[in-house]
Protein backbone atom coordinates (compact mmCIF):
# COMPACT_ATOMS: atom_id res chain seq x y z
CA UNK A 1 0.00 0.00 0.00
CA UNK A 2 1.69 3.54 -0.94
CA UNK A 3 2.00 6.07 1.52
CA UNK A 4 -0.56 8.65 -1.12
CA UNK A 5 -3.42 5.52 -0.38
CA UNK A 6 -2.81 5.51 3.62
CA UNK A 7 -3.05 9.41 3.51
CA UNK A 8 -6.26 9.35 1.77
CA UNK A 9 -7.93 6.48 4.23
CA UNK A 10 -6.50 8.49 6.85
CA UNK A 11 -7.75 11.30 5.85
CA UNK A 12 -11.26 10.11 5.34
CA UNK A 13 -11.49 8.17 8.69
CA UNK A 14 -10.74 11.02 10.51
CA UNK A 15 -13.63 13.31 8.62
CA UNK A 16 -15.81 10.66 9.87
CA UNK A 17 -14.57 10.38 13.30
CA UNK A 18 -14.99 14.29 13.35
CA UNK A 19 -18.59 14.24 13.43
CA UNK A 20 -18.22 11.98 16.34
CA UNK A 21 -19.32 13.58 20.05
CA UNK A 22 -17.14 10.67 21.22
CA UNK A 23 -13.53 11.51 19.07
CA UNK A 24 -10.92 13.12 21.59
CA UNK A 25 -9.63 16.77 20.54
CA UNK A 26 -7.38 17.19 23.18
CA UNK A 27 -4.40 18.74 22.10
CA UNK A 28 -1.00 16.67 23.52
CA UNK A 29 1.42 18.93 21.65
CA UNK A 30 2.41 20.95 18.71
CA UNK A 31 5.27 20.73 16.77
CA UNK A 32 6.94 23.73 14.39
CA UNK A 33 7.83 22.79 11.17
CA UNK A 34 10.29 25.15 9.50
CA UNK A 35 11.29 25.00 5.44
CA UNK A 36 12.88 27.66 3.19
CA UNK A 37 10.46 27.36 0.27
CA UNK A 38 7.12 29.60 -0.64
CA UNK A 39 4.44 27.57 1.09
CA UNK A 40 2.22 27.64 -1.99
CA UNK A 41 5.69 25.67 -3.91
CA UNK A 42 4.68 22.04 -4.87
CA UNK A 43 6.73 20.28 -2.23
CA UNK A 44 5.49 22.01 0.89
CA UNK A 45 1.96 21.57 -0.82
CA UNK A 46 1.80 17.59 -2.20
CA UNK A 47 4.41 15.95 0.25
CA UNK A 48 4.91 18.48 3.61
CA UNK A 49 1.63 19.36 4.34
CA UNK A 50 0.18 15.98 3.05
CA UNK A 51 2.31 14.32 5.54
CA UNK A 52 1.64 17.10 8.45
CA UNK A 53 -2.38 16.51 7.56
CA UNK A 54 -2.25 12.47 7.85
CA UNK A 55 0.19 13.08 11.47
CA UNK A 56 -2.82 15.52 12.35
CA UNK A 57 -5.20 13.11 11.53
CA UNK A 58 -4.27 9.84 12.46
CA UNK A 59 -3.38 11.43 16.62
CA UNK A 60 -6.77 12.28 16.30
CA UNK A 61 -5.50 16.13 16.74
CA UNK A 62 -3.75 15.46 19.55
CA UNK A 63 -0.51 16.04 17.52
CA UNK A 64 -0.95 19.62 15.80
CA UNK A 65 2.12 20.47 13.32
CA UNK A 66 2.39 24.55 12.55
CA UNK A 67 3.78 25.44 9.31
CA UNK A 68 6.57 28.01 8.81
CA UNK A 69 7.10 28.23 5.08
CA UNK A 70 9.73 30.43 3.83
CA UNK A 71 11.82 31.21 6.81
CA UNK A 72 9.62 32.65 8.92
CA UNK A 73 11.33 31.07 11.93
CA UNK A 74 14.47 33.13 11.33
CA UNK A 75 17.87 32.25 9.71
CA UNK A 76 18.73 31.13 6.44
CA UNK A 77 18.47 27.78 4.61
CA UNK A 78 21.75 26.63 5.70
CA UNK A 79 21.15 27.30 9.00
CA UNK A 80 18.20 24.75 9.19
CA UNK A 81 19.59 21.96 10.24
CA UNK A 82 21.22 23.72 13.28
CA UNK A 83 17.53 24.88 14.10
CA UNK A 84 16.11 21.04 14.22
CA UNK A 85 19.21 20.22 16.62
CA UNK A 86 19.14 23.21 18.95
CA UNK A 87 14.57 23.15 18.77
CA UNK A 88 14.54 26.26 17.11
CA UNK A 89 12.28 24.34 14.73
CA UNK A 90 10.94 20.34 15.64
CA UNK A 91 11.08 19.42 11.83
CA UNK A 92 12.91 20.71 9.11
CA UNK A 93 13.13 20.06 5.43
CA UNK A 94 16.26 21.07 3.62
CA UNK A 95 18.84 20.25 0.99
CA UNK A 96 21.96 18.44 2.34
CA UNK A 97 24.16 20.45 0.27
CA UNK A 98 23.43 23.68 2.04
CA UNK A 99 25.70 22.58 4.72
CA UNK A 100 28.59 21.21 2.90
CA UNK A 101 30.50 18.36 4.81
CA UNK A 102 27.89 17.97 7.05
CA UNK A 103 26.22 14.58 5.39
CA UNK A 104 29.15 13.50 3.25
CA UNK A 105 27.97 10.54 2.51
CA UNK A 106 24.81 11.80 0.88
CA UNK A 107 26.69 12.89 -2.14
CA UNK A 108 27.06 9.43 -3.16
CA UNK A 109 23.56 9.75 -4.92
CA UNK A 110 24.22 13.54 -6.09
CA UNK A 111 26.62 11.74 -8.57
CA UNK A 112 25.58 12.73 -12.62
CA UNK A 113 24.08 9.91 -14.42
CA UNK A 114 22.90 7.33 -12.04
CA UNK A 115 19.81 8.39 -10.87
CA UNK A 116 17.02 6.42 -12.52
CA UNK A 117 13.86 7.96 -11.69
CA UNK A 118 12.55 10.17 -8.12
CA UNK A 119 10.66 7.52 -6.63
CA UNK A 120 13.44 4.68 -7.12
CA UNK A 121 16.07 6.52 -6.09
CA UNK A 122 14.73 7.69 -3.19
CA UNK A 123 13.48 4.49 -1.92
CA UNK A 124 17.30 3.20 -2.96
CA UNK A 125 18.62 6.53 -0.30
CA UNK A 126 16.16 5.65 2.88
CA UNK A 127 17.98 2.10 2.46
CA UNK A 128 21.27 3.86 2.28
CA UNK A 129 20.50 5.75 4.94
CA UNK A 130 19.98 3.13 7.10
CA UNK A 131 22.82 0.70 5.78
CA UNK A 132 25.31 4.04 6.61
CA UNK A 133 24.26 7.19 8.20
CA UNK A 134 21.87 6.77 10.66
CA UNK A 135 24.20 6.69 13.40
CA UNK A 136 26.80 8.65 11.30
CA UNK A 137 25.97 11.65 9.15
CA UNK A 138 21.92 11.76 10.86
CA UNK A 139 23.30 10.91 14.76
CA UNK A 140 21.67 14.04 16.44
CA UNK A 141 18.62 13.76 13.94
CA UNK A 142 15.41 11.55 14.14
CA UNK A 143 15.04 11.19 10.13
CA UNK A 144 12.09 11.10 8.96
CA UNK A 145 12.19 11.12 5.04
CA UNK A 146 15.01 11.40 2.57
CA UNK A 147 14.38 11.85 -1.24
CA UNK A 148 15.76 13.33 -4.27
CA UNK A 149 14.42 15.54 -6.90
CA UNK A 150 13.55 14.80 -10.50
CA UNK A 151 16.08 15.20 -13.37
CA UNK A 152 17.84 18.23 -12.92
CA UNK A 153 18.39 20.34 -15.53
CA UNK A 154 19.94 23.96 -16.90
CA UNK A 155 17.80 27.00 -17.13
CA UNK A 156 19.97 29.85 -18.65
CA UNK A 157 19.35 33.26 -20.74
CA UNK A 158 21.53 31.72 -23.36
CA UNK A 159 21.31 28.81 -24.79
CA UNK A 160 23.41 25.60 -23.81
CA UNK A 161 24.01 22.37 -25.90
CA UNK A 162 27.92 21.60 -25.55
CA UNK A 163 29.84 21.17 -22.45
CA UNK A 164 31.65 24.17 -24.09
CA UNK A 165 28.96 26.68 -23.93
CA UNK A 166 29.28 26.47 -20.16
CA UNK A 167 32.81 28.60 -20.54
CA UNK A 168 32.58 31.85 -18.50
CA UNK A 169 28.74 31.34 -17.76
CA UNK A 170 28.15 32.65 -14.31
CA UNK A 171 25.76 29.59 -12.92
CA UNK A 172 24.26 28.71 -9.67
CA UNK A 173 24.71 25.37 -8.56
CA UNK A 174 23.09 23.56 -5.29
CA UNK A 175 25.79 21.16 -4.16
CA UNK A 176 29.20 20.72 -3.35
CA UNK A 177 29.42 17.82 -6.15
CA UNK A 178 27.49 20.04 -8.38
CA UNK A 179 29.61 23.00 -7.80
CA UNK A 180 32.65 20.88 -8.76
CA UNK A 181 31.41 19.32 -11.66
CA UNK A 182 30.31 22.63 -13.26
CA UNK A 183 33.27 24.70 -12.28
CA UNK A 184 35.79 21.83 -13.74
CA UNK A 185 32.74 21.86 -17.12
CA UNK A 186 34.17 25.60 -17.60
CA UNK A 187 31.37 27.69 -15.59
CA UNK A 188 31.81 30.27 -12.78
CA UNK A 189 29.58 28.61 -10.26
CA UNK A 190 27.92 30.69 -7.70
CA UNK A 191 26.61 28.45 -4.81
CA UNK A 192 23.21 30.05 -3.15
CA UNK A 193 19.87 28.89 -1.55
CA UNK A 194 17.36 27.76 -4.36
CA UNK A 195 14.97 31.08 -3.00
CA UNK A 196 18.04 33.51 -3.70
CA UNK A 197 17.88 32.22 -7.51
CA UNK A 198 15.29 34.69 -9.03
CA UNK A 199 16.70 38.13 -7.73
CA UNK A 200 20.24 36.39 -8.81
CA UNK A 201 18.43 35.65 -12.18
CA UNK A 202 17.02 39.48 -12.65
CA UNK A 203 20.50 41.13 -11.21
CA UNK A 204 22.45 39.59 -13.81
CA UNK A 205 24.40 37.60 -10.90
CA UNK A 206 24.15 34.57 -12.63
CA UNK A 207 23.56 33.95 -16.01
CA UNK A 208 21.99 30.28 -15.29
CA UNK A 209 20.67 27.95 -12.48
CA UNK A 210 20.78 23.98 -12.31
CA UNK A 211 16.92 23.21 -10.28
CA UNK A 212 14.42 20.90 -11.54
CA UNK A 213 11.35 21.90 -13.47
CA UNK A 214 8.88 21.26 -10.09
CA UNK A 215 10.24 24.18 -8.25
CA UNK A 216 10.94 26.92 -11.28
CA UNK A 217 6.92 28.40 -11.46
CA UNK A 218 7.37 29.40 -7.72
CA UNK A 219 10.34 30.84 -8.67
CA UNK A 220 9.02 32.42 -11.70
CA UNK A 221 12.48 31.04 -13.53
CA UNK A 222 10.79 30.58 -16.61
CA UNK A 223 10.20 34.36 -16.69
CA UNK A 224 13.38 35.17 -16.14
CA UNK A 225 15.09 32.90 -18.50
CA UNK A 226 14.33 31.50 -22.02
CA UNK A 227 16.51 28.48 -22.52
CA UNK A 228 16.40 25.02 -21.16
CA UNK A 229 18.76 22.25 -21.23
CA UNK A 230 17.57 18.82 -20.85
CA UNK A 231 19.34 15.38 -21.13
CA UNK A 232 16.07 13.05 -22.27
CA UNK A 233 16.06 9.75 -20.50
CA UNK A 234 19.26 10.39 -18.24
CA UNK A 235 19.33 12.30 -15.10
CA UNK A 236 22.48 15.40 -15.29
CA UNK A 237 22.71 15.65 -11.27
CA UNK A 238 20.08 15.28 -8.55
CA UNK A 239 19.91 17.06 -5.15
CA UNK A 240 19.28 15.21 -1.92
CA UNK A 241 16.96 16.68 1.09
CA UNK A 242 16.27 15.37 4.80
CA UNK A 243 13.27 15.48 6.28
CA UNK A 244 14.32 15.80 10.49
CA UNK A 245 12.75 15.79 13.46
CA UNK A 246 14.36 17.16 16.53
CA UNK A 247 15.32 14.00 18.66
CA UNK A 248 14.50 15.20 21.44
CA UNK A 249 10.78 16.19 20.81
CA UNK A 250 10.51 12.73 19.19
CA UNK A 251 11.81 10.99 22.57
CA UNK A 252 9.36 13.44 24.53
CA UNK A 253 6.23 12.25 22.91
CA UNK A 254 4.21 9.01 24.51
CA UNK A 255 4.61 5.75 22.75
CA UNK A 256 0.95 5.87 20.77
CA UNK A 257 2.00 9.27 19.12
CA UNK A 258 6.00 8.04 18.41
CA UNK A 259 3.93 5.17 16.11
CA UNK A 260 2.30 7.78 14.20
CA UNK A 261 5.37 9.71 13.22
CA UNK A 262 7.21 6.24 12.30
CA UNK A 263 4.46 4.90 10.52
CA UNK A 264 4.31 7.51 8.00
CA UNK A 265 7.90 7.88 7.93
CA UNK A 266 10.79 6.00 6.45
CA UNK A 267 11.04 4.09 2.88
CA UNK A 268 7.38 4.03 1.50
CA UNK A 269 6.93 8.26 2.57
CA UNK A 270 10.64 8.56 0.81
CA UNK A 271 9.82 6.50 -2.21
CA UNK A 272 6.02 8.97 -2.37
CA UNK A 273 7.58 12.03 -1.61
CA UNK A 274 10.32 11.33 -4.59
CA UNK A 275 8.05 10.31 -6.67
CA UNK A 276 5.65 13.44 -6.26
CA UNK A 277 7.82 15.77 -6.51
CA UNK A 278 9.14 13.95 -10.07
CA UNK A 279 5.47 14.43 -10.84
CA UNK A 280 5.37 18.15 -10.47
CA UNK A 281 8.23 18.20 -13.04
CA UNK A 282 5.27 18.32 -15.91
CA UNK A 283 3.60 21.49 -14.43
CA UNK A 284 6.95 23.46 -14.74
CA UNK A 285 7.76 22.24 -18.09
CA UNK A 286 4.02 22.65 -19.50
CA UNK A 287 4.81 26.65 -18.08
CA UNK A 288 7.75 27.21 -20.09
CA UNK A 289 6.63 25.62 -22.92
CA UNK A 290 3.17 27.49 -23.08
CA UNK A 291 5.35 30.94 -23.08
CA UNK A 292 6.96 29.74 -25.82
CA UNK A 293 10.53 29.38 -23.82
CA UNK A 294 13.19 27.24 -26.07
CA UNK A 295 13.28 24.14 -24.71
CA UNK A 296 16.74 22.46 -26.13
CA UNK A 297 16.36 18.52 -25.70
CA UNK A 298 19.49 17.09 -25.93
CA UNK A 299 20.51 14.09 -28.55
CA UNK A 300 22.39 10.82 -27.39
CA UNK A 301 25.37 11.91 -29.30
CA UNK A 302 25.20 15.10 -27.41
CA UNK A 303 24.84 13.72 -23.97
CA UNK A 304 27.95 11.42 -24.27
CA UNK A 305 29.82 14.28 -24.46
CA UNK A 306 28.19 15.50 -21.02
CA UNK A 307 28.88 12.31 -19.66
CA UNK A 308 32.49 11.62 -20.43
CA UNK A 309 32.66 15.51 -19.19
CA UNK A 310 31.10 14.53 -16.04
CA UNK A 311 32.79 11.03 -15.26
CA UNK A 312 35.62 12.77 -13.26
CA UNK A 313 33.55 13.89 -10.45
CA UNK A 314 33.27 9.83 -8.80
CA UNK A 315 37.04 9.47 -8.62
CA UNK A 316 37.30 13.33 -6.88
CA UNK A 317 34.56 12.61 -4.60
CA UNK A 318 36.42 9.15 -4.01
CA UNK A 319 39.38 10.55 -2.75
CA UNK A 320 37.85 13.02 -0.66
CA UNK A 321 35.89 10.63 0.98
CA UNK A 322 38.91 8.51 1.66
CA UNK A 323 40.74 11.42 3.25
CA UNK A 324 38.16 11.92 5.62
CA UNK A 325 38.64 8.12 6.62
CA UNK A 326 35.42 7.11 4.78
CA UNK A 327 35.48 4.25 2.36
CA UNK A 328 33.73 6.28 -0.76
CA UNK A 329 34.11 3.74 -3.23
CA UNK A 330 32.26 1.53 -1.15
CA UNK A 331 29.48 3.90 -0.29
CA UNK A 332 29.46 5.04 -4.32
CA UNK A 333 28.96 0.94 -5.04
CA UNK A 334 26.43 0.53 -2.81
CA UNK A 335 24.49 3.56 -4.04
CA UNK A 336 24.37 2.89 -7.73
CA UNK A 337 23.57 -1.42 -6.98
CA UNK A 338 20.65 0.10 -4.49
CA UNK A 339 19.28 2.40 -7.38
CA UNK A 340 19.45 -0.42 -10.06
CA UNK A 341 18.14 -2.93 -7.29
CA UNK A 342 15.14 -0.74 -6.61
CA UNK A 343 15.16 0.61 -10.81
CA UNK A 344 14.33 -3.16 -11.88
Amino acid sequence: MTFMTTAIRGLAAAALLAGSSTLALAQDVTLKMHQFLPAQAKVPTDILDVWADKIEAESDGRIKIDRYPSMQLGGRPPELADQVVDGIADIIWTVTGYTPGRFPRSEAFEMPFIMTNGEDTSRAYWQYVENNMLDQDFAELKMLGVWVHGPGLIHSKSPITSVADLNGVKLRAPTRVTNKMFTDMGATTVGMPVPAVPEALSKGVIDATVIPWEVTTALKVSELVENHTTWPDNALYTTTFIFAMNKDKYEALPDDLKAVIDANSGEEFSAFAGKTMQAADQQGLDFAMERGNNIIDLSEEQIAEWKEAAAPIEAWWVEEMDKAGIDGQALLDEAKALIEENSK
